[in-house]
């Protein structure tokens, strides 16, 4: 089954970020990457811009509202995802617990719907 791990984190926590330290989140972030594919259970991984580069779009009203930022003013932010493909939620949050977004942030679990439809 197709899982999708959504990484949120408040950007407020990375502020005090230096160079060396995103360099090293790099690394910290590869090593997953590299766990994942040796297990075979890879599929997409993407990295987000801030959310203040965010654009959100609705149809509400019948007409397209455009608003920049996001849908939601909250702290935690998307800032990336993995999509996996595991036997079953148990082993989608093995993965999700060996996730560096886990450590400081959260993870959320969703199976893809593209099954079902």
């Amino acid at each position: 089954m197709r899982y999708t791990l959504l990484l949120y984190t408040d950007p407020a926590d990375l502020e005090h970020m230096t160079p060396k330290d995103w360099e090293a989140e790099k690394e910290v972030y590869g090593a997953y990457i590299g766990a994942l594919q040796e297990a075979g259970v890879f599929i997409d991984t993407d990295w987000l811009q801030p959310v203040e580069t965010a654009t959100t779009l609705t149809l509400k009203s019948g007409k397209a509202v455009v608003q920049d930022g996001p849908f939601a003013d909250t702290k935690e932010t998307l800032g990336g995802f993995f999509v996996i493909e595991v036997p079953d939620l148990d082993a989608a949050l093995v993965w999700a617990e060996k996730c560096p977004a886990a450590r400081t942030g959260k993870v959320e679990i969703r199976p893809s719907a593209m099954g079902s439809i």
